[in-house]
């Protein structure tokens, strides 16, 4: 099959196609502030998880607690005697991407898999800086094949990875639908073990092809995809995948590219994409003035000229003195807890890379 892709190395180009959001964000001018949770606490603590894009829908990372401004019931809020922080959100969130590689009988009867093999090993040390990853193999069988259980890098380079340059395919078909459904149920396996009461997962898929097993219907595994409130990215390679089956899987956004000479710069694009996201996150904590009553918390992020906001409303009953901003918070334990989206089955935003 590897004859079929032209061995030219293409250039890649990224375009960005913007539809309507269905999230409930908060919008100034030219920032998507979207709460993702709010929690209070005696003495006086109350914090605010939230992420904040652009009006693109690119992730904005990077902003210190002097670029957000505090308002309780349209009262701003002293800096100073609030105390306001950005506290590391390691402490209420943990983030997983599952990297789901296409070894059929295609892939492993070509000269892919060096390629594949490499471009697989940088994107995990990429990425596993930032999150914990696993790694996973899928053929024409039922099962999907673990090369890498999730981790995360403390120092220690990934091994697991270069168990793809082995990988013996058990059956040449392309069971495509039946691994992502898999996938979903294993990285739901994996959120579930951590201790952080928010956690959020991506699955990246690499394919060469469509789905020949027709185990699963491509129906079932997208809504086995939506219902784990993940986001997922689709890298495909040559011909024979269509750009609309990538555009679906994909909801978060896909790359297409016509042979392994990009594979690379595409395993990149999409790190890089999912690095953003993470830094997207902030969690602002502060000591609230407030010591009675029912009020509405008003939270504004500024990047230069841009601006946008999130709310949350808090009982301050009980509230007093000695508060300790960067405790960490309490949120309510979730699996799988809703991550808003840079793109959905409705098309609220879609990352496209293709090979031109």
């Amino acid at each position: 099959m590897a004859q079929k892709h032209r061995t030219s190395s293409p250039v890649l180009s990224i375009s960005l196609l913007v539809g309507l959001a269905t999230a409930s964000v908060g919008c100034g001018s030219g920032l998507n502030v979207n709460l993702v949770d709010g929690t209070h606490a005696q003495p006086s603590n109350v914090a605010m998880f939230f992420t904040v894009d652009d009006a693109e829908g690119e992730p904005v990372g990077g902003l210190a607690a002097e670029s957000f401004v505090i308002y309780e019931d349209d009262q701003r809020v002293s800096p100073s005697e609030s105390q306001q922080t950005i506290i590391n959100q390691e402490v209420a969130a943990e983030h997983f991407t599952l990297l789901l590689v296409d070894m059929s009988g295609s892939v492993t009867e070509s000269d892919w898999v060096p390629a594949i093999t490499a471009a697989a090993t940088e994107f995990t040390a990429a990425v596993e800086a930032q999150q914990q990853v696993g790694v996973y193999a899928f053929d024409g069988s039922e099962e999907i094949f673990e090369m890498q259980p999730f981790r995360r890098n403390r120092d220690t380079p990934a091994q697991g990875v270069a168990r793809l340059g082995s990988f013996q395919t058990r059956d040449p078909s392309t069971n495509l639908n039946g691994a992502l459904v898999q996938a979903a149920a294993t990285l739901t396996a994996a959120m579930e073990t951590s201790e952080a009461p928010l956690r959020f997962g991506t699955i990246v898929v690499f394919t060469d092809g469509t789905d020949r097993a027709a185990r699963v219907t491509q129906s079932d595994a997208v809504d086995a995809l939506e219902d784990g409130n993940f986001d997922v990215f689709a890298i495909g390679v040559g011909s024979e995948i269509a750009p609309e089956v990538l555009g679906e899987i994909g909801i978060s956004g896909y790359v297409l590219i016509e042979d392994t000479a990009s594979l690379t710069q595409a395993f990149t694009t999409i790190g890089e994409r999912i690095i953003g996201q993470t830094r997207r996150f902030y969690l602002l904590s502060y000591c609230s003035p407030a010591r009675a009553g029912v009020h509405e918390v008003r939270v504004e992020a500024h990047q230069g000229e841009l601006s946008g906001d999130a709310t949350y409303t808090f009982d301050a009953t009980g509230f007093g003195p000695d508060c300790d901003p960067a405790r960490p918070p309490a949120f309510e334990a979730r699996e799988g807890a809703p991550r808003p989206r840079t793109a959905s089955r409705g098309g609220a935003i879609r990352l496209e890379v293709r090979a031109e």
